[in-house]
């Protein structure tokens, strides 16, 4: 990862990711969830105060040891079991059919082979396992493409390999998912470029 890639990011990612606006999307996102989840980048648990009662435990995925480091206070404070199961999650160290239901927020901009990770998700959610998620990717206007085209090279190089400009909907029906509920729109305050999300639920035939 290097210096500050394993000590610096996970900072600016807990800080950046944690501003209150992001909070009724990560609760809309969470609403559903059930049974056993499978968290992909976990992060510094920002998502812990949002789980519903129906959570009975959570796996978690996160490579950093630094963002599960300032998880901490969280994972203290949380009524869940949450467990710290793997890093990478293009390769899953779990059976088929093991989860219930699955969880990503602002994820699959930043996992290198985002469609091996989504085949891995899919694999490991039992048949009729749903995947709820909020993400920003590609805009659907044509001229914030044009600024997400720009801006992409810089992004990358500041948070970790952050891609602007994936097309979420697309990568999941690729990976085998059928969509169920999606909603595209821009954060309210954020520029356009950067805040193209696409909030959801898609599930594993």
């Amino acid at each position: 990862m290097g210096i500050y890639g394993e000590y610096v990011l996970p900072r600016i990612v807990n800080v950046a990711c944690g501003m209150k606006v992001a909070e009724p999307l990560r609760e809309r996102t969470c609403r559903q969830l059930h049974g056993r989840v499978l968290e992909i980048g976990f992060g510094s648990g920002l998502n812990i105060p949002f789980y519903p009662p129906t959570v009975d435990a959570v796996s978690a995925i996160e490579p950093a040891d630094l963002a599960w480091k300032l998880a901490g206070k969280r994972l203290v404070a949380s009524t869940v079991p949450v467990d710290r199961a793997a890093l990478d999650g293009q390769s899953l160290p779990f059976p088929d059919g093991s989860y219930d239901t699955a969880l990503s927020t602002w994820t699959m901009c930043t996992i290198p082979d985002v469609r091996a990770a989504l085949r891995e998700i899919r694999r490991v959610l039992a048949p009729g396992g749903t995947l709820h998620f909020v993400e920003h990717g590609l805009a659907p206007d044509d001229h914030v493409q044009r600024w997400q085209r720009r801006l992409e090279p810089m992004q990358k190089r500041l948070f970790g390999g952050c891609h602007l400009t994936r097309p979420i909907a697309t990568l999941l029906t690729d990976a085998g998912f059928v969509i169920g509920e999606i909603d595209v729109f821009y954060e309210k305050g954020a520029p356009k470029a950067l805040a193209a999300d696409s909030l959801g639920v898609a599930m594993s035939p």
